[in-house]
């Protein structure tokens, strides 16, 4: 039994790497149906062939060894405790939701567990997040204009401000740097945080995505204020 189980993981990360090398990138939730395994499962196979050297893990699958780096690639600090965050905002948003998306390494991995949703409109300031999304058909994603932040591959601006103030939203889902025990949120990033105000002021309700790292911290430039309308989400420690 255990022989056959081997040559069955053998199999399947064999068809991960074939996969790979035919498409240069793979994620987790099309390797899920494509290869009928768990999201954890592949995972876990993505994670022993990056540890072999035959692929680098990136935000919710994998690219090929010396392939061009992106902030999509970038590596995720905390990421057990972002996934765990991700998870649950995905269990929280319903099938033809509404959605603003900041940028932010939590919110791309909620982006990748949104991808089981469907008939989502998503409105992002976050190039990685736009480009990960669009791939999925029954998503309409709109990608805001503006001035890019090239370092962390995100919008900003007035032509951002004034795009973004032509929609409305169910949800804000908002990756930020600290929350204060005033209940201040802030954020490392001054030009996106009028971007993040922005996105507060016109959804109904606001997800606070922020690992237990981030909670009791107060980052450079100044939010918003928690009330009644946003939620603080984080993981359990």
């Amino acid at each position: 039994m255990q022989k056959n189980g081997r040559t069955k993981i053998n199999i399947r990360r064999n068809k991960i790497l074939e996969i790979l090398h035919k498409e240069k990138k793979v994620y987790i939730a099309d390797l899920s149906q494509l290869l009928g395994a768990s999201l954890v499962t592949i995972r876990s196979d993505l994670d022993v062939l990056a540890e072999q050297g035959q692929l680098i893990r990136m935000a919710g699958g994998a690219v090929l060894p010396n392939e061009e780096t992106s902030p999509t690639f970038s590596p995720i600090n905390n990421r057990e405790a972002k996934q765990e965050i991700a998870t649950t905002v995905a269990e929280l948003i319903q099938d033809g939701s509404t959605l603003f998306i900041n940028s932010g390494t939590t919110t791309l991995l909620v982006a990748e567990s949104l991808k089981t949703k469907k008939n989502l409109s998503i409105v992002t300031n976050s190039v990685p997040i736009a480009t990960l999304l669009g791939k999925v058909p029954t998503f309409r994603i709109i990608l805001l204009g503006g001035t890019i932040n090239t370092q962390y591959a995100f919008t900003y601006g007035t032509d951002t401000q004034e795009q973004l103030n032509r929609y409305g939203a169910d949800w804000a889902i908002l990756s930020v740097d600290g929350v204060s025990p005033d209940g201040d949120i802030s954020t490392c990033h001054a030009e996106e945080a009028i971007i993040d105000r922005l996105m507060i002021t016109r959804a109904k309700k606001v997800l606070i995505v922020a690992d237990s790292t981030k909670i009791g911290r107060t980052g450079f430039s100044y939010v918003s204020r928690c009330d009644n309308k946003i939620k603080i989400l984080t993981n359990k420690k």
